[in-house]
């Protein structure tokens, strides 16, 4: 079940990171494509006629698409407030205080995140930087295969603490509550509410990242789109980029273990079928230069994968994405940590304090045994959004600067213009641009 790998195989096979571009498409995928669309296409071509479609007709398009990929025939329409609010005081009441307490520490963690304009006059005048929030952004919450409010408490929450006046959530339509009032989950409901989301819409795939960068009839458009999708919607918000901004691209979730012989086999085990459990692609990886660990945990994976739901999806994700890597030394496992750059990295070793500065490229580093990666999945204060396929290697989990946007300010007095206009026409003369040269020799000479 959990293969076992020498350092030099796992880096040609499961630490291996693989493109974006090159990532394998389905037959299956393929198929669907040309049945949809009669005729053969990529998966980039399917979404560039989705993405024009949805921009020439707006909401026609929308409730099209909505129909043929979710087969529900539903008017694009903001969920109201009235149904959030119920959909909220319908869920039972330890999930209700759940919410409330995952979101009030998600709040606290990104509000001690320093987010302040600052201005000097140490080089003449005033000069600085004035943050300023998004004003209006769209948050992408997946339907797939499990509901997941997480993911807007860990989306809108530091969006509103930066200041955003807008947020504005699309989820893909549930056949499971297609007779309901809305058909999205009510726990999706109910974090919008906690999260304090201004509008939602039952929107998903390619169709809803389209409305959100060219806005229709009814949806506005926003200047921002957040959040993980599926392969359409990581293609879509690829192909936006430009109209509006984006967070990032999105690839299947991952975490990595490195552990030693003090680690408990059944806590590594269960992180993870944790990790494995989300999807078919997802990678949940052991490094550990412990034999006897890895046998251990093999055994536990077994015994533990009995009682799992999602067995199926933990079985695939694990025979092709994952595996435990028997590593020379800590220093070796640490090093391929550095180089695949995972989402998660967990250190569960005897002194893992004495390894956190050996750290380059992680999403998020979760320090111990006691500091396990479900826990910042939900509640333990970081957002859960981090960089997936190897990003981590320049990008950062989700925070409130991703929120903001800098305005510089120039406001120099007269003397430090006299001062520096020469230097610039230099400069502008230099590139062959006298009519800079000149603007900036008028105010010297004036």
């Amino acid at each position: 079940m959990l293969k076992q790998y020498d350092s030099q195989t796992a880096q040609r096979s499961i630490l291996k990171r693989t493109p974006p571009d090159e990532f394998p498409i389905s037959q299956r995928v393929l198929d669907g494509i040309k049945n949809l669309f009669g005729e053969s296409l990529t998966a980039e071509q399917a979404v560039t006629k989705i993405l024009k479609d949805v921009r020439t007709r707006g909401d026609s398009a929308l409730q099209d698409w909505t129909q043929r990929l979710d087969s529900i025939d539903l008017k694009p329409a903001p969920v109201s407030k009235d149904m959030i609010q119920a959909a909220f005081d319908s869920l039972p009441p330890e999930q209700r205080e759940a919410l409330e307490k995952a979101a009030a520490r998600v709040e606290a963690f990104h509000r001690k995140q320093p987010l302040t304009s600052w201005f000097t006059n140490e080089l003449g005048g005033t000069i600085g930087q004035i943050i300023r929030p998004i004003q209006r952004v769209g948050l992408y919450v997946p339907g797939g295969t499990a509901p997941l409010p997480s993911t807007v408490l860990m989306s809108a929450i530091p969006a509103r603490v930066a200041g955003v006046k807008e947020i504005v959530v699309v989820t893909p339509p549930n056949k499971a509550f297609a007779n309901s009032k809305t058909p999205i989950d009510p726990i999706i409901l109910a974090a919008c509410a906690v999260a304090g989301v201004d509008e939602i819409y039952p929107l998903g795939g390619a169709q809803a990242i389209a409305a959100l960068a060219y806005g229709t009839e009814t949806v506005r458009p926003v200047d921002k789109i957040f959040g993980p999708g599926n392969l359409f919607v990581t293609l879509a918000k690829r192909q936006v980029y430009g109209v509006v901004g984006i967070d990032g691209l999105a690839g299947p979730t991952e975490t990595v273990v490195v552990a030693d012989e003090s680690a408990n086999p059944a806590w590594v085990a269960a992180d993870l079928l944790a990790q494995a459990e989300h999807d078919f692609l997802a990678s949940a990886i052991l490094l550990t230069p412990s034999k006897t660990l890895i046998e251990k945990v093999q055994i536990e994976v077994g015994k533990q994968l009995e009682d799992r739901s999602r067995a199926e999806i933990i079985t695939a994700s694990l025979e092709n994405r994952g595996g435990a890597v028997l590593t020379r030394n800590l220093e070796e496992a640490v090093q391929l940590a550095n180089d695949y750059a995972p989402e998660h990295l967990a250190i569960s070793v005897n002194e893992p304090w004495r390894w956190v500065e050996k750290v380059n490229n992680a999403g998020g580093v979760f320090v111990g045994e006691h500091s396990f990666e479900v826990l910042g999945d939900y509640l333990a204060g970081p957002s859960h959004v981090m960089p997936t396929g190897g990003s981590a290697r320049f990008a950062s989990p989700l925070n409130v600067w991703d929120f903001v946007k800098i305005v510089s300010l120039v406001a120099l007095d007269d003397k430090t213009a006299q001062d520096v206009g020469p230097v610039a026409a230099t400069l502008a003369q230099a590139e062959g641009l006298d009519g800079h040269a000149n603007a900036a020799l008028l105010r010297t000479n004036s």
